[in-house]
């Protein structure tokens, strides 16, 4: 957690920019991009279809012969541990910057799971080369995914075809104004397909999945993971089956694509019939111990306390895309969880510090840069806890500082600069870098019949952390 830890001084760039294909990755400040992304929109205006053709995928499967109870059923003892990275697929500096560490912290570890939006910006399968096999081609295990919204706006076509080897459904008229304007499948083209699938075609790499919703089995503890599809509610089918599988008697963690708690606020995702998704997690006969959520680009832990046990409620979407603010999360107090124990990376005078650099420079007035003491500093100040970071010395806070850190949205106010909520979605695709440091993050997660550990590690960019990956935080829960 020290400066250097997070990558302010970089002396040298790590590696992965050799792993890097050369021109490419995408621009979010290209129209044809947002334009492409117009699903996201329509499903808002019009009506999410995504549980309608999820369950046409779910029948063109179960014709196909899967299991019925979507199980995965790798070969783990008692003892495994796995990766977990959300948000990956870009292509740019910030996903290959995840992958040194990644190889080294899943030199031993049986599997990886990738949670939400695989490819960006429109999970096409076509692009699944240097987003997904090319960066992940010396990862020597088996790699699960549940899909994201990204991957949504395909139709799920790239998805199933790689990750479930389903043959693409036969077309279905959507009549009516979102029929006319809805993005429709891209065909995949097959021999680049192909190509591409060499890339990580060793046999101990190999692994299908049922479905986009899935559980990977081992004695001691099951993976669920569960598809949120574009608008965040899961369909009525998938709702049962989430049932049926959360009565089995082994611990559970749930791997979602939108996070149950963010940004200091409860969401969880609807279920058709209703409820939540946080019903099932928090009913003490299911045995839940966590659930992670990708969809939000950054790290955060919140430890919540149901009846007389704790579930650890994690976002982690740190994996590849562009970063999520943490500075603008106030103090945190969601369902009694208290500041003192909530984490998150990077931490919010990071966040303060490199949004103030970034405005600085594009607005070219100086006086909003903040230095990531300054940053922390005037973060503690407002949020009222103690400094995650030890400083050296005392550090003055002057009116300039409280200024800056209003105008960057650290704490509410009505003229600031768009770092938040709507305007901050597009402000950080727009700002989207490609020198370090990128506060990128995984998961590292060990399992023994008597415990599971969740670990999280940074990913900077920088030479020093892709040799040692920064430990950013840790949690241990009892399985007994």
């Amino acid at each position: 957690m020290s400066e250097e830890g997070a990558g302010w001084a970089c002396s040298q760039t790590g590696t992965f920019a050799q792993l890097r294909p050369n021109g490419h990755g995408f621009s979010w400040l290209n129209l044809r991009t947002l334009w492409l992304s117009r699903n996201e929109i329509l499903a808002g205006l019009f009506g999410d279809p995504s549980g309608q053709v999820r369950a046409r995928w779910v029948e063109a499967q179960e014709a196909r012969g899967i299991d019925p109870e979507f199980r995965i059923k790798p070969p783990v003892g008692g003892n495994f541990s796995f990766l977990l990275l959300g948000d990956t697929g870009e292509g740019d500096a910030s996903q290959y910057a995840v992958v040194p560490g990644m190889l080294k912290l899943g030199e031993r570890t049986s599997f990886a799971v990738i949670a939400s939006d695989v490819i960006y910006p429109t999970g096409s399968g076509n692009e699944y080369g240097d987003k997904f096999f090319r960066p992940y081609k010396d990862y020597d295990a088996p790699i699960y995914a549940i899909p994201g919204n990204h991957d949504w706006y395909d139709g799920l076509g790239g998805f199933m075809r790689v990750f479930c080897d389903a043959p693409a459904l036969r077309p279905k008229p959507d009549r009516g104004l979102r029929g006319l304007l809805w993005r429709k499948p891209e065909k995949i083209d097959e021999a680049l397909l192909a190509e591409a699938r060499t890339l990580r075609g060793k046999p101990s790499q190999q692994a299908t999945q049922p479905g986009p919703y899935w559980v990977i089995e081992s004695d001691n503890l099951l993976v669920v993971g569960v598809d949120t599809g574009i608008r965040n509610v899961i369909d009525k089918a998938q709702t049962a089956w989430l049932r049926r599988v959360s009565l089995d008697p082994r611990p559970k963690i749930l791997v979602t694509g939108k996070p149950i708690y963010t940004g200091n606020a409860y969401k969880p995702s609807p279920l058709a019939g209703g409820g939540t998704i946080d019903d099932i997690v928090r009913d003490p006969a299911h045995r839940y111990v966590a659930a992670i959520g990708g969809d939000v680009h950054n790290y955060q832990r919140y430890p919540v306390k149901v009846g007389d046990r704790v579930i650890q409620y994690i976002v982690s979407g740190g994996g590849g895309a562009f970063m999520h603010a943490t500075h603008t999360i106030g103090r945190v107090g969601v369902k009694g969880v208290h500041e003192d124990d909530f984490r998150c990376y990077p931490l919010r005078g990071d966040s303060l510090s490199f949004y103030s650099q970034l405005y600085a420079r594009r607005l070219r007035m100086k006086w909003l840069y903040l230095t990531p003491v300054e940053a922390l500093c005037i973060m503690s100040e407002h949020i009222k806890n103690q400094p995650v970071r030890t400083v050296a010395g005392p550090v003055k806070i002057t009116r300039r500082m409280r200024w800056a850190a209003r105008l960057l949205g650290a704490w509410p106010w009505p003229f600031r600069l768009p770092v938040d909520k709507v305007f901050h979605r597009y402000l950080s695709e727009l700002s989207d870098w490609d020198t370090p440091p990128f506060f990128k993050q995984l998961l590292h997660v060990s399992v023994t019949p008597e415990e599971l550990t969740l670990r999280c590690f940074a990913a900077t960019g920088c030479l020093p952390q892709e040799l040692d990956p920064p430990l950013e935080d840790e949690v241990r829960i009892s399985l007994s």
